[in-house]
């Protein structure tokens, strides 16, 4: 029985041990694959245009107008459309977003964020689904293309 119990317990720290180095080769590779990401073409880009936003007083100037206009917005929204001012806030961000969207800094800025957001989402996706096809991967999409229970697409939760 004793010798039972040590082959069992042999197997079991053989299997465990087994866990951890895989353990350590997932890390060891996700490390890796950050690092990649962060050596990319649309890593670089982003970080490029970020750094000229945030060099540029009148861009940064308009950031925090937008900003102040935001919170005023925010106030609004608590009554929703009903505030006296809520319109007028709302027009007030739009309009500073739209000043702000003039300069080739923010422009640029948005397009290699969207890049990058893309490139981040691709990958997430092909490491879920190497996981199972089921598996639901976030987005930052404003406008999701469906999918799953009480949208019409298809589920699997069923």
């Amino acid at each position: 029985m004793e010798q039972l119990f040590t082959e069992v317990e042999m197997k079991f720290m053989s299997v465990a041990e087994y866990n951890t180095v895989d353990m350590a080769e997932v890390l060891t590779g996700a490390y890796e694959l950050g690092d990649m990401i962060n050596r990319s073409a649309e890593v670089t880009d982003y970080l490029y245009w970020k750094t000229r936003i945030a060099a540029s007083p009148e861009i940064q100037s308009l950031i925090r107008k937008l900003e102040s206009k935001k919170e005023l917005f925010e106030e609004t929204q608590r009554f929703g459309h009903f505030h006296p001012s809520y319109h007028a806030a709302k027009d007030e961000v739009a309009k500073t977003e739209a000043e702000l969207e003039t300069f080739e800094e923010v422009a640029r800025f948005k397009q290699a964020e969207k890049a990058l957001d893309d490139m981040l989402h691709s990958m997430s996706e092909m490491i879920a689904y190497s996981v199972s096809d089921s598996i639901k991967v976030p987005s930052n999409d404003p406008l999701p293309k469906g999918g799953g229970c009480g949208s019409g697409g298809k589920c699997s939760c069923g």
